[in-house]
């Protein structure tokens, strides 16, 4: 274990990490909500600075991402722990092992190790991902700081459950973050999180393209947990208050973990989100998890056109044009 960043000392050795949103007070011996930094002797501590337990290929559509390097592949990392404890993690083995297993796994590698197998590859990006990147923020500094000299992207799958202090931190590293808006409802993040409510987030999505740092947001629709008609419009007009251009993923649900009783999202719900999207004025909204039933393709807001064809996590087609609408020479938003 090493030191870890962003906390405060307080009277009696105690702690306060300053990393996410929970605040975590810590007396010595007490590890955070996270189950991967603990207070010892009136020092914070990480354990999860140098220890990678999942290392993939993938495309990076599976991030999702639609709107950045389309078609390219990212390499993508993750740390066991979580400051989140969803009851329909789909990465609950890895996310909850330091609270379910009281252990942690994986291999301790070198953030140079990292960036070199990622090159090695072919990625154009590393995608910090699979559990909470927050929570392991030494490794993803460390990481970015060399992937970004070598110029790869850097991108951030995350529940957005950030200080403002960590949310700065990411600003010149961090090219993109697709955050997680599980729900329009703090009742949500309370009862199926174990979070204190949306507004970290909310806060976290504004910042972020404030600074300049492309978002993309997912929401995965439960049946009767998060699908209300009316929780959606307020959520989509949020996501138009901050940019119009934000591309919004709305995804399937499939039971797993805690949540093995709920059935599977039906594939017109997910119209139906998208189609409330659209209708707040939002340019990009994807169905995602139900791949050929539509919704996948990113067309030009303006005039119609099918700019990028996908089926699943494969692109079919790319028609953008110096990032333009081939027929009517529209702007396209996103980093291609």
């Amino acid at each position: 274990m090493r030191e870890a960043e962003l906390y405060t000392k307080l009277p009696g050795n105690r702690v306060r990490c300053e990393l996410c949103a929970h605040h975590c007070r810590l007396r010595p011996g007490q590890r955070g909500i996270c189950g991967v930094r603990q207070n010892r002797a009136g020092t914070l501590l990480t354990a999860v600075a140098d220890l990678v337990i999942a290392a993939h290929v993938d495309p990076i559509e599976k991030k999702p991402f639609y709107h950045v390097l389309p078609g390219s592949k990212s390499y993508s990392i993750a740390a066991p722990g979580c400051n989140f404890i969803c009851r329909h993690c789909q990465n609950h083995e890895i996310s909850q092992m330091p609270r379910g297993e009281k252990s942690l796994a994986g291999q301790r590698v070198d953030p140079a190790v990292l960036v070199r197998q990622a090159q090695a590859a072919g990625c154009r990006s590393i995608a910090y991902t699979y559990t909470e990147p927050t929570v392991y923020s030494e490794l993803m500094h460390a990481t970015a700081t060399l992937a970004r000299e070598q110029g790869l992207l850097n991108l951030m799958v995350t529940n957005g459950y950030l200080t403002a202090a960590a949310r700065r931190r990411l600003e010149p590293l961090v090219q993109a973050a697709n955050v997680d808006l599980k729900a329009w409802s703090d009742s949500f993040y309370r009862r199926i999180c174990g979070a204190a409510g949306m507004t970290p987030v909310l806060d976290t999505i504004g910042e972020f393209v404030a600074r300049g740092i492309w978002v993309e947001v997912t929401t995965l629709l439960i049946p009767g947990y998060n699908d209300n008609e009316s929780e959606l419009k307020e959520l989509a007009r949020f996501l138009v208050s901050v940019s119009p251009a934000l591309p919004w993923h709305v995804s399937g649900f499939f039971p797993t973990y805690r949540l093995t009783g709920v059935p599977p999202t039906p594939p017109e719900t997910l119209k139906r989100a998208r189609d409330i999207g659209l209708a707040a004025g939002l340019r990009y909204v994807f169905e995602g998890n139900r791949p050929g039933v539509g919704g996948e393709n990113s067309c030009c807001h303006h005039c119609g056109e099918v700019l990028i064809e996908r089926y699943g996590y494969k692109v079919l087609s790319n028609k953008i044009s110096e990032k333009r609408c081939p027929r009517c020479r529209t702007p396209v938003a996103g980093l291609f």
